[in-house]
């Protein structure tokens, strides 16, 4: 008798009574139910701060048309809202650091590979120009005399400068957060890494559009209108990529809080850039569209980020992608 069969009777293959043994597939459950990733420990401020960080970059773009195009209103309405905006960003940032001496610290140090040391060098280069744009708006009210008749006369040129350089700066402003997301090991988040920064910069346009449609005269709207279908135009091809193009991590966009945010911020935006269009005679029509261009980057904002911390709670997200990769690398398709 062989000495496999004297050990109770297996032979080849791994056979016991004339039956294969196999071991079960694993679960895609974690030790104890926990999950393999710690979901994100960012709160709502994360997300207005997504928001508010675009809002100030499309606002600053709109400003910039504003000016070169001779719209004194959207330049108004623009370098205004970038102001308004940059520092609710700077709030939420700081609120969810904990402590101010936290920001400061983060600028001791310049990290190319770091997209929350860019972030915060960008914010930094992008805050004072924006501010000295928003109070050169304030000049015309100064009295002609004296040092504050110096400042009257000082502040339109600097305030052309300033907002101009807000403007080159606000496109990095507006997509680095996306980046940021990527850069995670969240899943949703990192398999969407093309998508994001699209997303991100076509909502930043489409609410600066909307600042634009709602504070300016419907005969200076001109480039509102445009900026918002090229706003729309990226944001719902990335929202529509986030949720078809990733497999099973294209769920958490598409059920639960992050889908009906995100399904609202569709609606919004067509319902936006359709009034926008239709309605350019009527300053009440572009007023509503500004609102629902608004709206609709607020929702996907949070859609976005509603979407990652779901995909990082349950383990499948990380698990069952993980063997398919594994299964392509055996299989030698990758």
């Amino acid at each position: 008798m062989a000495p496999a069969d004297r050990r109770g009777g297996r032979g080849r293959g791994g056979r016991r009574g004339g039956e294969e043994l196999r071991v079960p597939e694993a679960e895609f459950t974690s030790y104890y139910g926990r999950p393999i990733l710690k979901p994100p420990v960012w709160r709502w401020d994360i997300a207005a701060y997504l928001f508010t960080g675009g809002l100030a970059a499309g606002s600053s773009l709109l400003a910039a048309g504003g000016q070169l195009t001779g719209r004194p209103a959207l330049r108004r309405a623009g370098r205004v809202t970038a102001l308004g905006a940059v520092t609710a960003s700077a709030y939420f940032l700081v609120n969810d650091l904990g402590r101010p001496s936290r920001f400061h610290h983060m600028l001791r140090v310049a990290k190319p590979t770091s997209p929350m040391s860019v972030g915060t060098w960008i914010l930094t280069a992008y805050g004072p120009a924006a501010g000295v744009a928003a109070v050169a708006e304030a000049a015309s009210r100064l009295p002609e005399r004296g040092a504050l008749g110096l400042a009257r006369r000082l502040l339109p040129p600097a305030g052309q400068v300033a907002g101009l350089a807000a403007a080159v700066t606000a496109p990095a402003l507006a997509t680095y957060t996306g980046v940021l997301l990527a850069g995670t090991a969240v899943p949703s988040w990192h398999e969407a890494y093309p998508e994001l920064p699209t997303i991100f910069a076509g909502s930043a346009l489409a609410s600066g559009a909307g600042v634009g449609l709602i504070a300016a005269p419907c005969a200076q709207a001109g480039p509102a209108r445009r900026l918002a279908v090229a706003g729309a135009a990226l944001e719902l091809w990335g929202a529509h990529s986030v949720e078809t193009r990733l497999g099973l991590l294209s769920e958490p966009y598409r059920t639960g809080t992050a889908g009906r945010l995100l399904r609202a911020g569709r609606a919004l935006t067509a319902a936006g850039v359709a009034g926008a269009l239709l309605g350019r005679r009527s300053r009440a029509v572009s007023a509503l569209s500004g609102a629902a261009l608004l709206a609709a980057s607020v929702v996907t904002r949070f859609g976005i980020f509603h979407g990652g911390v779901a995909s990082a709670r349950d383990p499948k997200y990380t698990v069952l992608p993980q063997r398919e990769r594994i299964r392509r690398r055996e299989a030698g398709e990758v």
